[in-house]
């Protein structure tokens, strides 16, 4: 874990100049220091999510054996959890690109887990497409990991599951929407409290003050190759189970949890949202600025390069580096 956490902040070191929008293509290198995100503006997930991960020029998962966390906090329709089809065409994409075996893996809550996955036919749905699947909340005590990181806001770490710990590969899948329970807004960074263990969440939950900084910390236990953001639509308000939603039409695809954010964040300020997101600058945001200090990715807004492939998506891209450069 030492190993891939000194690897992950290799990779996202480097200086910034200048936020740029543009056609992207496979294959192409990132400019230095950039962060890229691949933005696709279509209603197409099958499509889309192909575009959008070929966009980034990179094969993270060829060869391996690949844990994949979607956003199933409950069972209700998306964007309050992973939509069925983007998780079908994920996984078909994940096999295009030679991973070798795929698992997925969740924990949900407050609803059980089995409740959650069974209520969203995640079982069928790993059975007919020969994958794996991990329910964290059946995991014996020695599949837990306790992780204490220097200088955080939990009193005593927080456990982990240890499947996430050993993955060679995780890609993680989230959706574009607020969060009405303290988190501001819940999209990469926040999927991240799913690998940890349900009783970790009175503490976070009632941690007012230092909740955001608290999920930012969680992701420090690991590094995900590959997070895929599906914005088609979105809770612009309350959330994370319900609230009112805007249709953004829009996939994101990247490998840098703040950048994805940040990104999420401006297109929830093009929608039009609520006051805590539409009032505050999107790196004042505590999940985002404290996910800075622990340097996990960017460290502004500078530092993102937002790639597209059509007229449509740099159009939307321009709109979002002008947000992204005001705050």
């Amino acid at each position: 874990m030492s190993m891939n956490r000194r690897e992950f902040m290799m990779t996202m070191a480097g200086g910034a100049i200048g936020l740029m929008t543009g056609e992207g293509l496979a294959g192409d290198a990132p400019l230095q220091g950039k962060s890229r995100v691949a933005l696709i503006k279509s209603t197409d997930r099958a499509s889309g999510i192909k575009r959008a991960i070929r966009l980034l020029g990179i094969n993270p998962v060829y060869g391996k054996k690949v844990l994949l966390k979607p956003n199933f906090n409950t069972a209700d329709p998306f964007p309050a959890a992973t939509h069925n089809d983007t998780l079908i065409q994920l996984i078909a994409e994940l096999k295009e690109m030679g991973a070798t075996a795929i698992t997925i893996a969740e924990r949900s809550g407050p609803p059980a887990t089995g409740d959650v996955l069974r209520q969203k036919g995640i079982y069928e749905l790993c059975r007919q497409l020969g994958v794996g699947l991990i329910n964290f909340e059946e995991l014996p005590p020695e599949g837990w990991q306790k992780v204490k990181p220097p200088n955080s806001h939990w009193r005593d770490g927080f456990r982990v599951a240890r499947p996430v710990l050993d993955a060679e590969c995780v890609v993680s899948t989230c959706c574009l929407k607020t969060h009405g329970y303290g988190g501001v807004f819940t999209m990469s960074l926040k999927l991240s409290v799913g690998i940890t263990h349900k009783n970790n969440m009175r503490e976070l939950h009632s941690s007012f003050l230092s909740q955001r900084k608290m999920i930012a910390e969680i992701n420090q236990a690991y590094s995900p190759a590959l997070i895929l953001l599906d914005g088609i639509e979105a809770f612009v308000d309350k959330g994370p189970m319900e609230g009112p939603k805007k249709r953004a039409d829009v996939l994101l695809a990247g490998t840098d949890r703040i950048a994805i954010d940040a990104v999420g964040l401006a297109i929830l300020k093009e929608l039009g949202s609520n006051k805590e997101i539409m009032g505050k600058p999107i790196f004042a945001q505590e999940q985002i600025a404290r996910a800075v200090e622990l340097g996990l990715g960017v460290r502004n807004a500078a530092a993102i390069e937002i790639v597209c492939d059509d007229q449509a998506g740099r159009e939307y891209g321009e709109k979002l580096r002008q947000i992204l450069a005001k705050g």
